[in-house]
C-alpha cells in the first residue's frame, strides 16, 4: 500500500431533511467515488429531488436540512447550504427536471452554452461560440443553434440545458432525468455523453425513471421510497436481483414488461370525432410535415411518433384548432364544444398559473364549468395523490405530481377529444403504468379519443390502435 487515498467525489452521512418537525428525506448516507455514477430510482415525490437540492444547498427557506455533506473531501454540516453555493458550475452542477428552468427564455441556444465556457471556463467569447456549435451539432442541434428556448420541442430543450450544464466542466453534476421524453436514438447519444464525460473523470448522481438507463450507467444504484433509501448495491446486481417487494414492482411496471395491445375491432363507420385531410406544416423553410391525413374515432388511441422537432406537439395543436397549418383541413364531430378537446401539456408547469395555489387554480374551474369537486378528489387518489399538496404552488410539488394533477383536471372535464403530449414523461413506471390504466378506462367508458405523443415505442405497442409517423424534414419547397 503507498498510503495514498482518492477522496470520494462526493459522501452524503445521515442527511435528512424537515418541514418544520416533519421528515420529508430521512436517513440518507452514501458515497460516489471519483468517476463513479449513483442512480436514484423511486417514484415521484419520494424525495429524490429533495436529496438533489439539498446536495446542492438550494432548498427553498421553508425546509431545513440535517447531516452531513463533503464534495471532493471538503466538508460541510449539510444545513450550511450557502457553504455550497460558490463552487456552483466550478466544482457541483446541477441539470433540473424541467429544461426551461435551465435555459434563458431571451437568448439564442448557441448563446446560452457559449456563455457557460466563457463565463466558467474562461474562454474567449469566439473560441467559446465555435465549442458551442460543435457541443451542438454533436447531439443533432445544429439548426437549433440560433432559435430561442421556446422554439424548441422538449427533447430539443432537455438537450440544450445538458449542454450548458455540462460545458461548464463541473467534476461532479447531479442529473435529474436527462433522457425524459427523448426517442431511443436521443437517449443513446446522451448516455454516450454521459459515459463520455465519466471517462474524464466527472461522477453522476443519476435521477430517473428510465430503467433503461440505470441498467446502461451502471456503477451504484439506490431505490427510494417515502424519503427513504429502501435497497441500495450495485446496479446490475439490484436490477436482476431485487431485495425489496417495491423494487420488484417498480422493475415489472417498467413498459417493456407490458403486453402487447390485444386487437380489437375496428371503430364503426360514422364515429369520427376528427378527420384531418392533407395537413402540411413548416416554419421557416424547414418543413415538419407533409400531406398527412386521418381519421380519429371515438374509442381510437393514435400514437403520433416522430423524432424530436419533427412536429408531433404541432400537429396535435392543429388537430385541436390552437394552431393552423399551412395547407389541408380539420373536420371535427359537429355539436361539440371547444371544451370537448383538452391538452395535457408535455410540460405540466405551463398548464398552472405560477402564483396560484393548485386548489385554487382547480376550484376556479369546477365552479366555472359546473362540475363536481367530489369527481375530482376521486380522480387525485385514484391517481395516489395526498389532498394537502392543493395546497401548494406548482413549483412546490414534483415535476411527476403535477402531471398527474394536471392529467385529473383534464379527465375531469370529460372531453371527446384528449391530446397527451408525453403524459407521463414524469412519472415513475408504477405511478405511470396506473395512469395510464386510468387514462385507458375513460376512453373506453367515454367514447373519447386519445391522441398520445411519446418517445416510448413499448407504450405505442401496449396501448395504441395505430400509430402517425411524422418527421420528414424535408425544406419547404
Amino acid at each position: 500500500m503507498n498510503g495514498r487515498t482518492t477522496m470520494p467525489a462526493l459522501a452524503v452521512e445521515n442527511l435528512a431533511v424537515l418541514h418544520g418537525e416533519r421528515a420529508l428525506v430521512r436517513d440518507i448516507s452514501f458515497t460516489i467515488a471519483a468517476g463513479g455514477v449513483l442512480t436514484l430510482l423511486g417514484e415521484s415525490g419520494s424525495g429524490k429531488s429533495l436529496l438533489a437540492q439539498a446536495i446542492m444547498g438550494s432548498l427553498p427557506a421553508t425546509l431545513r436540512c440535517e447531516g452531513r455533506v463533503a464534495i471532493g473531501g471538503e466538508a460541510t454540516g449539510a444545513a450550511a447550504q450557502s457553504s455550497r453555493h460558490a463552487g456552483w458550475g466550478r466544482r457541483l452542477a446541477l441539470l433540473p427536471q424541467e429544461p426551461w428552468l435551465a435555459l434563458d427564455p431571451t437568448m439564442r441556444v448557441r448563446d446560452q452554452v457559449a456563455e457557460t465556457y466563457a463565463l466558467v471556463k474562461r474562454s474567449p467569447w469566439r473560441g467559446a461560440r465555435d465549442l458551442a456549435a460543435r457541443a451542438l451539432a454533436s447531439l443533432g442541434l445544429r439548426d437549433a443553434a440560433h432559435k430561442y428556448p421556446f422554439m424548441l420541442s422538449g427533447g430539443m430543450a432537455q438537450r440544450v440545458a445538458f449542454l450548458a450544464t455540462h460545458a461548464a466542466g463541473a467534476p461532479l453534476m447531479i442529473i435529474d432525468e436527462p433522457t425524459k421524453g427523448l426517442d431511443a436514438d436521443r437517449r443513446g447519444e446522451v448516455l454516450e455523453l454521459l459515459r463520455a464525460a465519466q471517462s474524464e473523470g466527472m461522477s453522476l448522481l443519476c435521477i430517473t425513471h428510465d430503467i433503461w438507463l440505470a441498467r446502461a450507467l451502471g456503477g451504484q444504484l439506490a431505490v427510494m421510497l417515502d424519503g427513504a433509501m429502501i435497497e441500495q448495491g450495485e446496479a446490475a446486481q439490484v436490477l436482476a436481483a431485487p431485495q425489496q417487494d417495491y423494487t420488484r414492482r417498480l422493475l415489472a411496471a417498467d413498459p417493456g414488461s407490458w403486453p402487447a395491445r390485444r386487437e380489437t375491432a375496428p371503430a364503426p363507420e360514422g364515429g369520427a370525432i376528427v378527420q384531418v385531410d392533407g395537413l402540411t406544416k413548416s416554419f421557416g423553410r424547414q418543413r415538419l410535415f407533409s400531406d398527412v391525413s386521418s381519421r380519429i374515432a371515438a374509442g381510437e388511441i393514435v400514437a403520433v411518433s416522430g423524432p424530436s422537432g419533427s412536429g408531433k406537439t404541432t400537429f396535435g395543436n392543429i388537430v385541436l384548432g390552437v394552431a393552423k397549418p399551412d395547407s389541408g383541413r380539420v373536420q371535427r364531430a359537429p355539436g361539440l364544444a371547444p371544451t370537448a378537446f383538452q391538452k395535457i401539456q408535455q410540460d405540466p408547469g405551463a398548464a398552472f398559473a405560477p402564483r396560484i395555489r393548485l386548489r385554487q387554480s382547480l376550484r376556479d374551474l369546477v365552479q366555472l364549468h359546473g362540475l363536481d369537486w367530489a369527481q375530482l378528489e376521486a380522480l387525485l387518489t385514484r391517481m395516489r395523490l395526498a389532498p394537502a399538496l392543493l395546497d401548494r404552488l406548482p413549483h412546490q410539488v414534483s415535476g411527476g405530481e403535477l402531471q398527474r394533477i394536471a392529467l385529473a383536471r383534464v379527465l375531469l372535464m370529460q372531453p371527446a377529444l384528449i391530446f397527451a403530449d408525453e403524459p407521463t414523461s414524469r412519472l415513475d413506471p408504477v405511478t405511470q403504468q396506473d395512469v395510464f390504466a386510468l387514462v385507458l378506462e375513460h376512453v373506453r367508458s367515454r367514447g373519447s379519443a386519445l391522441l398520445l405523443v411519446t418517445h416510448d415505442a413499448d407504450i405505442v405497442r401496449s396501448v395504441a390502435n395505430r400509430r402517425i409517423a411524422l418527421g420528414s424534414g424535408a425544406p419547404a419547397e
